[in-house]
């Protein structure tokens, strides 16, 4: 199955989204859940208003969407979710620079991406291995 990568983006007052890997599939919404929805509706209208030799190679079978996030989006998609103050706790960084990162004040370096893709990921671990 082919895996389709699209990318999200934080702006001051939106969240855009475009196709890394797949021509034409471009998105926004106030959200991140308005513009997951705005790709999926993108991908319709190319397989609607586009005869299908017309439609990129990558959506034309089976395929799965793959959501990349830059760190201020991911941020501020989560901050009803993950405090700050969890966060500093999960990956060691200051919440002072964590909210700057999802406020765009700053850009996190290689290793603090890092940091925090493998913390969310490891809570991810342990959240599925859990039963009550």
């Amino acid at each position: 199955m082919e895996k389709l990568i699209i990318n999200i983006c934080a702006s001051s007052d939106s969240f855009g989204a475009y196709s890394e890997n797949c021509e034409g599939i471009y998105a926004a919404g106030n959200t991140v859940a308005e513009c997951k929805k705005d790709v999926y509706e993108a991908i319709r209208l190319i397989k609607e208003n586009f005869p299908k030799e017309r439609w990129p190679e990558l959506i034309k079978g089976d395929y799965e969407i793959e959501w990349k996030y830059d760190v201020q989006s991911l941020l501020q998609y989560y901050q009803g979710v993950i405090t700050n103050a969890a966060l500093e706790r999960l990956t060691g960084i200051n919440r002072k620079q964590l909210w700057n990162y999802a406020n765009g004040v700053s850009k996190p370096r290689a290793a603090a991406k890092y940091k925090i893709e493998n913390a969310l990921h490891n809570l991810g671990k342990e959240l599925i291995a859990l039963s009550l």
